[in-house]
C-alpha cells in the first residue's frame, strides 16, 4: 500500500485550497498557515461524499484567523454513516487479527512519514509548542497505534474453560467521539482499539480540531482500508453526538469529553442499552510526602499542570504538600511558573502556546477570578494576558496557594495552566484524604524518597492511574478512571477489551 503525501488533498476531491490570513509573525521559523483548509466533503463509505452546506469554521488560536473549515454534519449524514459501517462489519470482523494488527501497522507507518507536516498542523490548530506537538500529539499516538497492534497479536482470544470454550467477538458498529485538545491522539486510542478488535468505526471528532481527522480519513482512503471501516464526520455534538449515542445501529459508543458530555451519552445509550466508554474529566492531585527533595519535586509537579497549557484531562492540578513546608513551595511553585516561556507555538523556545478558543480561555479566566474571591492566594499569574500577547487565546501560567478543598479551583477542572496548592496537617493519611477529596479519580502522582512508602500511598489514591515519582506513561497500560472520570479504559489489551463481546461456547 503506497499513501501519497498528506497535503496532496487530491485523496479528497470535495476539499478546496482558499486564500487566508497573512501570518502573525514574519520568520520564517514562526509562519502560519496562509492557505485555508477548506472540506466540503465527508468520509462516507470509503470515499469522500458531498456535506451539508452548513460550516464549522476552524481558527488558529495564536494568531486568532481561519484555518480552514468543514461540513457541520446532520442526522442524514450520520444515519449513512453509521449504515456505510453496518455494512462493512461482516466483512471486516471476519478478517484476522493478523491481517487486522497489519492494517494498524501501515497505519502507523503512514503517520510516521507525515509526522512533521502533523505536528505542524497540530501546533497550528491547538497551539501545542512544536516539539510537544512531535513527541506527543503525533509521537504517542504513533506508538499507541503500534503497541494495540503488538496487544491484539498477544491477546486471548480464545479461552479452554471446563467445558465450555469462551471466544471473543468484536462489538459492532462503534461511534468514536474525540475531544480536541488531542486530535490525534484520542482518535487513535479509540479507532486502533475498534478496528483490530474487528468493529467498525464512526469518528467524530470536536468541532474545534477537526481538521487532524480529515487528514487522518485522507491517509486511509490512501492505504486503501474496506469502504465503511472508518467514517469521518464532522459536526456539532448537539446533532452528530447525540444522533451517534441513540442510533439503534450503534453498538458502542466510546466519549472522550466533559462529564457532562458523558452523562448524556449515558442517557442517550440507554433507549437502546449499548454498551458506553467514557474518559472524562479530572482534577487530579500531586502527594507530596514529607520526605522528599522539593527543589526537584515542585518544579516537576508545575511543569506538569502545565503541559499543554493544562488542556489535559489527567493534568495534575492539584498540589498536596505538607504545611511545614509551605513558604518553600510557594517559592519553588511562583519560580518555577514565572519561567515558563509563553508564545507562539512554532517559535523555538516556546514551552506554552494558547488555549483552544476564546470560550475556554474565558472560562479559564473566570475560575481564576473564583480563586481570588474565594480567598486562594495569587501567587503568579491571574487573568490579565502575558505581556506583548495581546493576540491569541493565552492566559498566564498561574498559582495559587492556601487552597481549600470547598474552593471551586479546588474541586472543578479548570482545563488551563492553572494549579492549586494546598497543605495538609499530619501523616500520610491527610495527605490521601486531601487528594481523594474529589468528585473525579482519573489521574495521580505521589513522590516520596522511599519508593515502597509511595507506593502504598499511590494504592489508596482513588484514580485510574497514579505515577510514583515521576514514572513515566506506558502506552500499552489501561487508562481511564474512577467515580466522575468515567467507565471503562483505553489503552494496550484493557482497552482492546473494551470492543470485544465475550460468547460462551457450551460443549
Amino acid at each position: 500500500m503506497v499513501a501519497r503525501p498528506l497535503d496532496d488533498r487530491q485523496s479528497d476531491p470535495t476539499s478546496e485550497v482558499a486564500p487566508g490570513a497573512s501570518p502573525a509573525h514574519d520568520s520564517a521559523a514562526t509562519e502560519h498557515p496562509v492557505d485555508l483548509d477548506v472540506r466540503t466533503g465527508l468520509f462516507i463509505g470509503g470515499r469522500w461524499v458531498p456535506g451539508p452546506p452548513a460550516r464549522i469554521e476552524v481558527f488558529d488560536p495564536t494568531t486568532e484567523r481561519p484555518l480552514g473549515s468543514v461540513p457541520s454534519g446532520d442526522t442524514g449524514a450520520v444515519d449513512a454513516a453509521v449504515e456505510a459501517a453496518a455494512l462493512a462489519l461482516p466483512g471486516w470482523s471476519s478478517t484476522t487479527v493478523s491481517e487486522r494488527a497489519d492494517a494498524l501497522d501501515a497505519i502507523a507507518a503512514a503517520l510516521e512519514e507525515r509526522a512533521e507536516h502533523l505536528s505542524r498542523a497540530i501546533a497550528c490548530e491547538v497551539g501545542s509548542p512544536l516539539p510537544f506537538s512531535r513527541a506527543t500529539q503525533v509521537g504517542l499516538p504513533i506508538a499507541v497505534t503500534r503497541a494495540m497492534a503488538v496487544a491484539a497479536r498477544e491477546f486471548a482470544w480464545e479461552e479452554p474453560f471446563d467445558r465450555a470454550l469462551v471466544v471473543r467477538e468484536p462489538v459492532g458498529v462503534v461511534a468514536a467521539i474525540t475531544p480536541w485538545n488531542y486530535p490525534l491522539h484520542q482518535v487513535m486510542a479509540k479507532v486502533s482499539a475498534a478496528l483490530v478488535a474487528g468493529c467498525t468505526v464512526v469518528l467524530k471528532p470536536s468541532a474545534e480540531a477537526p481538521l487532524t481527522a480529515f487528514a487522518l480519513a485522507d491517509l486511509v482512503a490512501n492505504l486503501g482500508l474496506p469502504a465503511g471501516v472508518l467514517n469521518v464526520i464532522s459536526g456539532r455534538g448537539v446533532v452528530v453526538g447525540e444522533r451517534l449515542a441513540a442510533h439503534p445501529d450503534v453498538d458502542l459508543v466510546s466519549l472522550t469529553g466533559s462529564t457532562a458530555a458523558g452523562r448524556r451519552v449515558m442517557e442517550l445509550a440507554a433507549a437502546t442499552v449499548k454498551r458506553v466508554t467514557l474518559e472524562l474529566g479530572g482534577k487530579s492531585a500531586t502527594v507530596v510526602l514529607d520526605d522528599v527533595d522539593l527543589e526537584g519535586v515542585v518544579p516537576d509537579a508545575v511543569m506538569q499542570c502545565f503541559r499543554n497549557a493544562g488542556q489535559n484531562c489527567s493534568a495534575l492540578s492539584r498540589l498536596v504538600v505538607p504545611r511545614r513546608w509551605l513558604p518553600d513551595v510557594e517559592r519553588l511553585a511562583a519560580e518555577a511558573a514565572s519561567a515558563v516561556i509563553v508564545g507562539d507555538p512554532l517559535a523555538e523556545g516556546t514551552e506554552m502556546g494558547p488555549l483552544i478558543s476564546s470560550e475556554q480561555r474565558g472560562r479559564v479566566r473566570e475560575l481564576i477570578h473564583a480563586g481570588v474571591d474565594g480567598g486562594a492566594t495569587l501567587l503568579v499569574g491571574g487573568s490579565d494576558p502575558p505581556v506583548g500577547l495581546d493576540h491569541g487565546f493565552f492566559v498566564r501560567p498561574t498559582v495559587f496557594s492556601r487552597v481549600t478543598p470547598a474552593m471551586r479551583i479546588a474541586q472543578e477542572e479548570i482545563f488551563g495552566p492553572v494549579i492549586s496548592i494546598l497543605a495538609y496537617d499530619g501523616d500520610d493519611d491527610a495527605a490521601v484524604a486531601l487528594a481523594n477529596d474529589s468528585p473525579y479519580g482519573l489521574s495521580g502522582a505521589v513522590w516520596s524518597a522511599d519508593p515502597s512508602r509511595a507506593e502504598r500511598v499511590a494504592r489508596r489514591l482513588r484514580t485510574g492511574r497514579v505515577a510514583i515519582n515521576g514514572g513515566r506513561f506506558n502506552p500499552r497500560a489501561p487508562f481511564g478512571g474512577y467515580k466522575g472520570s468515567g467507565l471503562g479504559r483505553e489503552l494496550g489489551s484493557y482497552g482492546l477489551s473494551e470492543f470485544l463481546e465475550v460468547k460462551t461456547l457450551q460443549r
